[in-house]
């Protein structure tokens, strides 16, 4: 008998004809033998919709408010999905976070998962029951609901399935699983069979929406089988292990990302520590900083320039400005009509030429570069926001992808 984890995102359970299809499913796998664990998403946009509710009576709620308005949109899911299961007349439990016993740590809003309870759930499996679980929450040493944040179900997912030992955990999306460019940009994108965890994770960490990065690093870190599957069909997904059967595919995805802008100092006094300032007040207040580029310089002097969340501008800039008396910039400029284009490929590390080919695509579809950031298995670069997309289609032919 194995034990699967199942996760179904919030387009998967929008309505009652959708949650009625996700139940179906969840008997089959219960009639084949399995044991069955669901973590669930909340319905569509019921999260952006609590956000509004939150946002007429007090713009500036507390995160711990937040996050006990927030998990009710997966307690939604969970009761309507057990009743649906119930309906088809099978044995079913649903649990919120903390009655799982999923602990965090008191960061609410964007809480880390610490440990996992086990005793309850194995307590209503050895009773031969579906047990659907609440994503995105958990509970912290003060008793307190917290969230996960941005991807949060997937991570209550491989979460449960590495304290379970599960045998998979299987992802359900509206997408059949990973394919080698979003295929709503690049018609002839292609659907991988299987991936790497490395190469999943950039790709999740550089704008690819279908795991989140966080999800990824923990089912690494634990050898947690993924697949990432369609709640729509029947298409057999993607394998995300630990070895990609397909190591001879220099590239395995194009990715693009919108949540980015760009921050420039200009004419910063060329002395040493001078980058350590900089990113050290941004670091203090826990603000990202992806591509970095600084300039030879002139006169003492040089321009230093990076990315940023698009969340993050304003308090970048915000900090950036108040701290210019230690930073010395003449300047501050910056711009969000920008966009992260990537390749990712685990078979990039041993072959030269890739970046050329890359680059060479970028130059006959006449788009200009303005940030590179490489590693051993991607290459990223700044584009124009309007050229973002072309350059994805450009790429993706270049190497042959589709």
């Amino acid at each position: 008998m194995s034990l699967i984890v199942q996760k179904y995102g919030g387009s998967s359970v929008k309505d009652a004809e959708r949650v009625m299809n996700v139940a179906n499913r969840i008997v089959d796998a219960y009639k084949a033998g399995n044991n069955v664990v669901v973590a669930v998403s909340a319905q569509g946009d019921t999260t952006d919709d609590l956000i509004e509710k939150a946002k007429e009576i007090n713009p500036n709620a507390s995160k711990r408010e937040m996050d006990v308005l927030l998990s009710t949109g997966e307690q939604i899911s969970i009761a309507l999905l057990a009743m649906a299961i119930e309906k088809l007349g099978y044995p079913v439990i649903s649990l919120t976070g903390w009655q799982v016993g999923i602990k965090t740590d008191t960061h609410y809003g964007g809480a880390r998962i610490h440990k996992v309870d086990t005793e309850r759930i194995y307590s209503e499996l050895d009773k031969k029951k579906i047990v659907i679980v609440a994503g995105f929450q958990g509970i912290n040493k003060y008793d307190d609901i917290t969230t996960l944040g941005r991807g949060g179900s997937d991570t209550s997912a491989v979460a449960l399935a590495a304290a379970l030992h599960a045998d998979i955990c299987e992802i359900y999306t509206d997408v059949d699983g990973v394919y080698t460019a979003d295929p709503r940009i690049v018609k002839n994108a292609k659907k991988l069979d299987d991936i790497s965890y490395d190469e999943m994770l950039e790709l999740a960490s550089l704008g690819a929406n279908v795991l989140h990065n966080r999800s990824v690093e923990m089912a690494k870190k634990y050898n947690v089988k993924l697949a990432v599957k369609s709640s729509l069909n029947k298409v057999e997904g993607t394998y995300v292990k630990e070895v990609s059967q397909v190591e001879k595919m220099l590239v395995r995805g194009v990715t693009r990302d919108n949540d980015v802008a760009r921050i420039a100092l200009c004419d910063v006094d060329d002395t040493p520590g001078k980058a350590f300032q900089i990113f050290s007040i941004l670091a203090k207040h826990n603000i990202g900083v992806d591509l970095i580029i600084q300039s030879i310089g002139k006169e003492r002097t040089k321009d230093i320039s990076f990315t940023v969340t698009e969340g993050d501008l304003e308090q970048a800039l915000k900090l950036l400005e108040q701290h210019n008396d230690v930073i010395c910039a003449k300047d501050i400029k910056w711009t969000k009509d920008v966009s992260k284009v990537s390749i990712v490929g685990a078979g990039m590390v041993n072959n030269a030429g890739v970046a050329a080919s890359m680059f060479e695509a970028l130059y006959n579809a006449q788009i200009n570069i303005h940030m590179i950031a490489t590693s051993e298995i991607k290459i990223s670069v700044l584009v124009d926001r309007k050229d973002a997309e072309r350059a994805v289609v450009a790429i993706h032919d270049k190497f042959e992808l589709g």
